[in-house]
This record gives C-alpha cells, sequence and structure tokens, in this order.
C-alpha cells in the first residue's frame, strides 16, 4: 500500500479581533483579508507566486464580501494573478472547512501549497445580512414541514431555526442554570485577560495599523454584571449576550503544503493535520454537533480523549462547551486554555482559522503534541480537526 502523504502547516498568523463597530470597523473585509494573505508570505518567507489556491471562510457573501472574497483578497495583496482563490461557506466553521479543503488538496496531490483561511467584518456586514429583501427565504416548504413540531422552530420567521434558542434548549437538556452560564462567561474574559497580559497572542497577531489586541475582552466584567443581563431568546431563559459570543471583525490565515514541498522550501512544519471530520447535527437545537465531532475524530485517529492535551471549543454560547465537556469527560483544565469567543469575539468566517492559529501557537509554546479544535455551525453541523506537533518553539 502506498503511504499517504501528510499535509503540514507552516505559518498561521490572525489579525487583532475587533469589536462590532470598533478598532476594524472601517476597514474593508477584502482589505483585511488581503493583510492576513501579505502577513502569513511576509512571517513563513514563501513566494506567493509558488501559492496553489486560496480556500477562504466568509459567511455573510454579499456586498462587500461578494463575488469570490478569497480571489479579491489574492488580488488586493498584490499577489500574481495566476493565484486562484475560493470562498467557502459551511456557516460558523468556513474557515476550518476551507483547512480540510486546503488539507485534501495536498494529501490528494492535487496541490503542492495551499493557503487556508477566512474573514467577517460583521461590523459593515452584519449577520443575517445574505438574506436578501423580497428575495424568498433560504429554507423551503419540505424543511418546514419537516420540521414544522419541533420545539424552538418558527415557521413564521424567514429563518425558522434560531441559535440562540438553540442555545437555550441545550441548556434545558443538560441542566445548565444562570449562574453556570455566568461563571463560565467570566472564566472566559479572565482567561483571555491573563493569556493577553502574558504575552500568549502576540506571537500569532499581524496587527493591522496601530491595533495589535483584540477588543473584546472585558476586564471590567464581573458575575453582579453579567447577572444584569436580561435573556432574549426565552423570557424564563438562561442565556444572555453575556454568555454568548461577541458579533466581531477579523481575518485569519494558515499555510498548509505537503511535507515533501517544506524539507524542498527548508521549512520546518509546526504540525500535520492528522485528523479531519465533519458531521450533521438535529437542525433545531443546532448547536449540539463538536460532541459527535469529537469522538468521531477521536475514533477515527485512534486517540483518546486523555491523548489531546489542548482543545478549542468556540464559544458559540456557554452551554456549548460545558455540554461537549460533560459528555466528553476532557480535562476542563484543557479546554479554551486563553479564553474564547465569548472575550475574544467570533468573526463568523474567520473563527475556524483563528482556533487553529491560537491553539498552533498555544502547543508549540507548551510542548503539546495533541490538539483538537472542534465548532458549532448553522443548520446544525461541527467540523473536528485533530492537529499534530512536529516542532516546538
Amino acid at each position: 500500500m502506498e503511504y499517504m502523504r501528510d499535509a503540514v502547516i507552516v505559518g498561521a498568523v490572525r489579525t487583532p479581533v475587533g469589536r462590532r463597530n470598533g478598532a476594524l470597523a472601517e476597514t474593508h473585509p477584502v482589505d483585511l483579508a488581503a493583510l492576513a494573505l501579505t502577513a502569513l508570505t511576509e512571517r513563513t518567507g514563501v513566494d506567493p507566486a509558488l501559492i496553489e489556491d486560496v480556500q477562504f471562510g466568509c459567511v455573510s457573501q454579499v456586498g462587500e464580501q461578494s463575488w469570490n472574497i478569497a480571489r479579491n483578497a489574492v488580488l488586493a495583496a498584490g499577489w500574481p494573478e495566476h493565484v486562484p482563490g475560493s470562498t467557502i461557506d459551511r456557516q460558523c466553521g468556513s474557515s476550518q472547512q476551507a483547512l480540510h479543503n486546503a488539507a485534501a488538496a495536498v494529501i490528494a496531490e492535487h496541490a503542492e501549497i495551499v493557503v487556508a483561511g477566512g474573514v467577517e467584518v460583521m461590523s459593515r456586514t452584519p449577520m443575517g445580512s445574505s438574506v436578501g429583501q423580497g428575495l424568498g427565504h433560504p429554507y423551503g416548504d419540505l424543511v418546514r414541514r419537516r420540521y414544522a413540531d419541533a420545539p424552538g422552530f418558527d415557521a413564521s420567521l424567514p429563518i425558522p431555526f434560531n441559535q440562540g434558542v438553540g442555545a437555550e434548549l441545550m441548556a434545558k437538556k443538560w441542566g445548565f442554570d444562570r449562574a453556570t452560564l455566568d461563571a463560565y462567561a467570566f472564566e472566559s474574559h479572565a482567561k483571555a485577560a491573563a493569556a493577553q497580559d502574558a504575552g500568549a497572542f502576540t506571537a500569532e497577531i499581524a496587527p493591522v495599523g496601530d491595533f495589535a489586541t483584540d477588543e473584546g475582552v472585558r476586564r471590567d466584567t464581573s458575575l453582579e454584571k453579567l447577572g444584569q443581563l436580561r435573556a432574549p431568546f426565552d423570557a424564563e431563559g438562561v442565556v444572555t449576550a453575556g454568555s454568548a459570543s461577541q458579533i466581531s471583525d477579523g481575518a485569519a490565515a494558515v499555510l498548509v503544503m505537503s511535507a515533501q514541498k517544506a524539507a524542498a522550501l527548508g521549512l520546518t512544519p509546526w504540525a500535520r493535520i492528522h485528523t479531519a471530520v465533519v458531521v450533521g447535527s438535529d437542525p433545531v437545537m443546532m448547536l449540539t454537533g463538536p460532541i459527535p465531532a469529537t469522538q468521531r475524530a477521536l475514533d477515527r485517529a485512534g486517540l483518546t480523549i486523555d491523548d489531546i492535551g489542548a482543545f478549542e471549543v468556540n464559544e458559540a454560547f456557554a452551554p456549548v462547551p460545558l455540554s461537549w465537556l460533560a459528555e466528553t469527560g476532557a480535562n476542563p483544565n484543557l479546554l479554551n486554555p486563553l479564553g474564547g469567543a465569548i472575550a475574544l469575539g467570533h468573526p463568523l468566517g474567520a473563527t475556524g482559522a483563528r482556533l487553529t492559529t491560537t491553539l498552533l501557537h498555544h502547543m508549540r509554546a507548551n510542548g503539546i503534541r495533541f490538539g483538537l479544535q472542534t465548532m458549532c455551525e448553522g443548520g446544525g453541523m461541527a467540523n473536528a480537526t485533530i492537529f499534530e506537533a512536529l516542532s516546538f518553539s
């Protein structure tokens, strides 16, 4: 049997994440994506002319983020015109799927060098804006009939599935009360603030002008302040804006190539993409996919949860990582060690690549062999990726 070659990562970089209407709100998303691409090649020393494809995640592909933002970013970065680009939409997991696509292309010998990444400037292209006014809705009668009787499904709305409602359903199913969710959110901010103070993000961030620090971390928050927020999805609910991911702006990029090409270029691979999976899950509760995705990834990799030294589980809402912990039995001290999207923000199409960038830098800095990231996605899906470190900083 012929040995299947490895897809390795030789560099990963991200912009700082901006708050809604914050430091990145005046930056065109194409320009922000181009900045991430430029920083990636500058830091790795790879000639952009060698790159065979750019796979970029973006969820709201409308307006400034329409017409294949991946290709537009390549042109904005000043890269050779022969470098193509393709834009991916797997909802919140779009840039994680871009990474899977890049790895698959390299392993299948369809390409030697591919950039995977993503961008979303939610300040300028709001979430849901791709559902155009007067142009119908994305769910037909068959979908509406299929889920008509499901608790939390509202057939009267253009988008009858609601992630916030799904988070409330999860909190109820796993028995999480308001105090538990608020405490988790408070800890996310505390971990992110500690990571900033320790300079843990410095090496992974490419500044945008003078802006070089994630803007969403609330150092002045408290359990008392979090407890005063209302629950918008259910009058009797427990999920608030404080225990949900922040609407944000950002971009990230990861350089993937074959191990053979890395050796030929004299580059030291950081990690190999050990295992990549995707699953579907209940689209009404919507956010439970990381649980079966993690198990599928571990089974396919021949690993156990105890073999993994760090986990990034996207904090779309606090019930997501909490239910994941309850079902997987993972060590909570290894989960989102530098804080998550509740504190750092969730620029939709960029978040998967942002998680990869943060996870790989953390693994390299701490001598961790295996890391796993997973993310719930709109429509009831989840990607999971296992990385195996090959070098340490």
